[in-house]
């Protein structure tokens, strides 16, 4: 049976891994918001304000992104320069694992949310916006928030013939926001596990007093 030294360090070091791994997801996040401003990798759409309201508003990049990388920061110096539980400040140390693991989730969860919207909402692009048997009027907008009948995220036939501009946008908005979708879940995963881990170094270095 593990002693209480051998939880700890064993606590410790899963506070380095899990601030590493949470700093990986959020430049991933950072990263895959970037994207999301350059349909098809051109820069002239963004100079055009011609991006989606949930790619512009950035939550990959300072939800899933900045508040995730600095409570990993959080995490990681806790492991590394602090010790995962000082026996002397015990409180200051789950009062730093509570600030970090707020700090991540909120901005997680923020970012899930915002991925979860836009999927349903599908993306920002030209589609003709005339009445059927009607004089055709190429406008930008969001085409599927009007497709009551039918789910754009299940139905592929409408990826390449109801979007005109940017080529491929439904490819493009499905797989990236997706990806952000995947990250921010991974993140909230990740802080569950770093909160079970602070709790039991925690008790570990109690009960050690």
């Amino acid at each position: 049976m593990l002693s209480s030294p051998d939880v700890m360090a064993c606590s410790r070091t899963c506070s380095c891994i899990l601030g590493l791994s949470l700093g990986t997801t959020a430049l991933c996040a950072a990263g895959t918001n970037m994207v999301l401003l350059f349909p098809n990798w051109d820069v002239t759409y963004l100079l055009r304000g011609l991006i989606g309201k949930h790619a512009m508003l950035g939550s990959g990049l300072w939800g899933g992104g900045l508040m995730v990388l600095t409570a990993a920061t959080l995490i990681s110096l806790m492991g590394w320069r602090y010790g995962c539980f000082s026996k002397s400040w015990p409180c200051r140390s789950i009062l730093t694992a509570l600030l970090s693991s707020g700090l991540a989730s909120l901005g997680a969860l923020i970012c899930f949310i915002t991925s979860g919207v836009a999927l349903k909402d599908g993306p920002f692009c030209m589609f003709d916006g005339s009445p059927f048997n009607q004089t055709q009027a190429w406008k930008y907008g969001y085409p599927f928030q009007d497709l009551h009948n039918r789910n754009y995220l299940y139905d592929h036939s409408l990826w390449n013939s109801v979007c005109l501009e940017p080529s491929k946008a439904v490819i493009w908005h499905v797989s990236f926001f997706s990806t952000l979708l995947c990250i921010s879940l991974l993140q909230i995963l990740l802080v569950v596990i770093h909160l079970i881990n602070s709790f039991l170094g925690l008790f570990y270095s109690i009960c050690e007093k």
